[in-house]
């Protein structure tokens, strides 16, 4: 489970209706509790590295941009909790090429962006043998 603040749902809404019709992404910081639910209390976008041809169908987060989350999330006393993209007119389930660059542990949130509009917001993880993605139920909190 993942535990996402509704003002985070909002920025990440925001971030893939700004974006649009490209595909937005960026980073979840937080922290996982005891009983292994993943809470998010931070996000933080990241420019979409993808040429501009691609971006609306495809995100690339540079591993500069992914060194410096790590960095930020430790300062913080945080961890890397996953990822952020959004699907620009595409329902919010990963794609085969999600699951390809997926990595397992890691939350992957996909917003569905219909028309220039935030929809369906979803959270998966990537199984460990690589082979799919199963759903993740989001805990909204205040």
């Amino acid at each position: 489970m993942i535990r996402l603040p509704r003002k985070l749902d909002a920025a990440i809404r925001a971030e893939g209706e700004k974006t649009y019709p490209n595909e937005c992404c960026g980073v979840l910081l937080g922290q996982i509790d005891d009983e292994n639910v993943r809470e998010v209390d931070e996000i933080l976008p990241i420019d979409n590295a993808r040429d501009d041809g691609e971006q609306y169908h495809r995100f690339r987060i540079e591993a500069d941009d992914f060194m410096r989350a790590e960095q930020l999330a430790r300062q913080k006393g945080r961890d890397v909790l996953g990822f952020y993209h959004s699907h620009p007119d595409h329902p919010a389930e990963p794609s085969e090429y999600d699951r390809e660059y997926a990595l397992p542990f890691y939350a992957y949130i996909i917003v569905a962006v219909e028309k220039g509009r935030a929809a369906k917001l979803t959270s998966w993880e990537l199984k460990l043998d690589r082979s799919r993605f199963e759903t993740e139920p989001i805990e909204p909190i205040e």
